[in-house]
């Protein structure tokens, strides 16, 4: 029996939207998005599911890590807005050898276009993380060493702003996790579905990040 508004109006029964969620390991050298006018590499080249996606926050096309992509709004402003502060983990490996002075600039902020950057962590890692080889190897002009950044910002090339700031250029630039979400477990050019427990674990710190703003 159908049911109805006021006046005697049918309403029709809006079909319950399927939402999906996605974690996908960016290669290098893809962009973003599913086209692109200029005939660049695609998302679509590798991500072929019925449900119209799109990234929670993206990455540049010579970077590369975690995608995580859905239709599902609510997830998807909270997982982009900078109010929620969800941690943005990165592996970057820079031009230079960093001073003290350089990766304490780090974590307090530097300037960027006139404002500064929110407080980061920074790590310097003793040993070169366990990383797929890029297709086009980088080529330095001088030592390197690797960060561990994590951000709970995320502004156009942040990271790569941030690190020429302090006289570190970003030679190659891997995110390995988003909140919860890690990229363990897929090669670049891989993608699966979230399990319901790391759906779960997300919606609940989404939520209490949701409730703070109040």
């Amino acid at each position: 029996m159908p049911s109805f508004q006021k006046r005697g109006r049918p309403r029709r029964r809006r079909p319950r939207e399927c939402h999906r969620y996605l974690l996908f390991y960016k290669p290098y050298g893809v962009l973003s998005t599913f086209t692109d006018p200029e005939g660049r590499p695609t998302l679509s080249q590798y991500i072929d599911v019925p449900e119209q996606v799109y990234a929670a926050g993206r990455l540049d096309m010579n970077s590369e890590g975690l995608l995580f992509l859905t239709n599902d709004g609510w997830v998807n402003h909270r997982l982009t807005h900078p109010r929620y502060k969800l941690p943005k983990t990165y592996l970057v490996q820079v031009e230079g050898i960093p001073t003290p002075e350089a990766l304490d600039a780090l974590r307090r902020g530097v300037m960027i276009k006139g404002r500064r950057t929110a407080p980061a962590e920074v790590e310097l890692l003793e040993e070169p993380p366990a990383l797929p080889p890029r297709p086009r190897p980088v080529t330095p002009h001088g030592p390197t060493r690797w960060l561990r950044i994590v951000l709970r910002e995320g502004r156009k090339r942040q990271v790569r702003h941030m690190t020429a700031a302090v006289g570190l250029p970003t030679l190659r630039l891997v995110r390995v996790a988003i909140g919860p979400l890690t990229i363990d477990g897929l090669e670049p050019g891989q993608w699966r579905d979230l399990t319901l427990d790391e759906l779960r674990e997300l919606r609940q710190i989404l939520s209490r990040a949701s409730g703070s703003r109040r």
